[in-house]
């Protein structure tokens, strides 16, 4: 199904997952491309349905209830950067703030998923 959101015409799920963010940014501080990046990803793990929608975008408003958007931000940067190869990498997997941001992190991320999936 297509829907139209000014003047892009885009798939139903996405263009919630657009309003839906647009809300949430009002509420909180999580940009909302941060908040549709996160939707769009937890949706392709958990299946493209309207439960999975609700599940994904209750997730999200749970971490962002929990973390401040910069202890997200640091965490994620840690997250993506572990993955890199080489040497130098080895700072974002093994440095105490990458390990604590980790942590708090997938602490969030847990009790997100215990509220809502």
């Amino acid at each position: 199904m297509i829907r139209s959101v000014g003047s892009l015409t885009l798939p139903v799920a996405f263009a919630a997952t657009l309003a839906f963010a647009n809300l949430a940014n009002a509420e909180g501080d999580y940009p909302t491309a941060t908040i549709a990046d996160y939707v769009l990803g937890c949706m392709q793990t958990n299946g493209q349905t309207r439960q999975a929608l609700e599940s994904c975008s209750c997730s999200i408003d749970v971490i962002a209830s929990i973390l401040p958007y910069d202890h997200y931000e640091r965490a994620e940067t840690f997250k993506s950067m572990s993955l890199t190869t080489g040497e130098a990498a080895g700072l974002f997997r093994e440095s105490a703030p990458a390990k604590a941001a980790r942590t708090e992190l997938k602490r969030a991320q847990a009790e997100a998923d215990v509220r809502c999936f």
